[in-house]
């Protein structure tokens, strides 16, 4: 109980430090100010901390949290610990998505009477392309009895999904191929107040049905043979885990772009700390500890006076030396 008491207080400081410090510096007291409600709601300095810093904050909280929970479903149900989010190609969907959305229609999404155009067509095709690409794997779900098998289809739709995008790439122009290389590099900044009731009602409904599978999740640790002789319904719980990793990783790089490596690294962190394969203690921890680390990346994303660094270029360097520790590990 003190790991997780710690874990609590290290999240509400980070978030708090996210509040506070920032590319433009704010001094400490007119941020309380704005965030009491003393400040003057219509001053520059109140759109950056609430308009801005309180989002962020709050987007990389449920981000890290929903993104390490679906790497740790997917690497207890494949049994690899080197599975994650991407593994299925759920990611490189949205990016397809979003490659057409930029590369090909310039920017904007016609389906009937409706239109959408600039960030809102971003959002639409990358959350297009990853229910696509889930809708793919329940299908094949259903096809497939092994899960090596299921894993394999994913790694090659991510491939297939690749291919198409180095030829959107080829055939568009600078402009097409820069702001998909922005969006590719990941942000936490790209859900506004507004978009917030969306965003986290979403992420918050697959964070609730991966709760729901704490115990089949356990069960499935000791292995699908043993799982079926105890009742349990594999199939049903491996397509509601794709529905909850596919929900969570669809909103995510529709809002975020492909976060990488907190999906992979952050589950094994949990165990680290925890030192625990039982999901009642697992889950919660990984959550928490992809809501810190989510939150510690961001902070060191936006430090004073060193500009905005892309997030894709932080993450790694939590996420890599993790792995290379467990690969290592796992070699002895």
């Amino acid at each position: 109980m003190t790991r997780f008491s710690i874990l609590a207080v290290a999240i509400v400081l980070l978030f708090a430090l996210n509040l506070f410090i920032g590319s433009v510096e704010i001094p400490c007291s007119e941020v309380w100010q704005i965030l009491t409600g003393r400040g003057d709601p219509q001053s520059p300095l109140s759109f950056i901390v609430l308009g801005s810093r309180l989002p962020q904050a709050i987007t990389a909280l449920l981000a890290g949290a929903g993104l390490a929970v679906s790497g740790l479903m997917l690497q207890t149900a494949f049994r690899n610990p080197l599975a994650g989010p991407s593994i299925l190609g759920i990611s490189s969907g949205a990016s397809l998505g979003v490659a057409l959305v930029m590369l090909l229609f310039g920017g904007s999404v016609v389906a009937g009477s409706y239109s959408w155009s600039g960030y809102a067509a971003v959002i639409v095709g990358a959350f297009a392309g990853s229910l696509a690409i889930m809708g793919i794997l329940l299908i094949f779900s259903t096809w497939l009895k092994n899960d090596f098998m299921l894993l394999i289809s994913g790694i090659m739709i991510g491939y297939l999904t690749s291919s198409a995008i180095t030829l959107l790439n080829f055939s568009s122009t600078a402009q097409g191929i820069q702001s998909y290389t922005m969006w590719g590099m990941g942000s936490f900044n790209g859900v506004s107040m507004e978009q917030m009731p969306v965003f986290g009602a979403i992420s918050v409904a697959g964070i609730v049905m991966s709760v729901l599978l704490i115990k089949p999740l356990n069960l499935l640790l000791l292995g699908n043979n043993y799982a079926i002789n105890l009742g349990l319904n594999v199939r049903a719980v491996r397509n509601m885990l794709l529905i909850s990793t596919g929900v969570l990783t669809a909103v995510i790089t529709a809002y975020c772009g492909p976060v990488s490596f907190i999906g992979l690294a952050v589950p094994h962190i949990a165990r680290m700390i925890f030192r625990s394969d039982n999901h009642r203690i697992l889950l919660p921890a990984t959550l928490m500890c992809g809501s810190a680390v989510a939150l510690l990346c961001n902070l060191i994303a936006i430090l004073p006076k060193s500009g905005v660094i892309p997030l894709n270029a932080v993450t790694p360097v939590i996420g890599a030396p993790v792995i290379i520790y467990v690969i290592l590990r796992r070699r002895k």
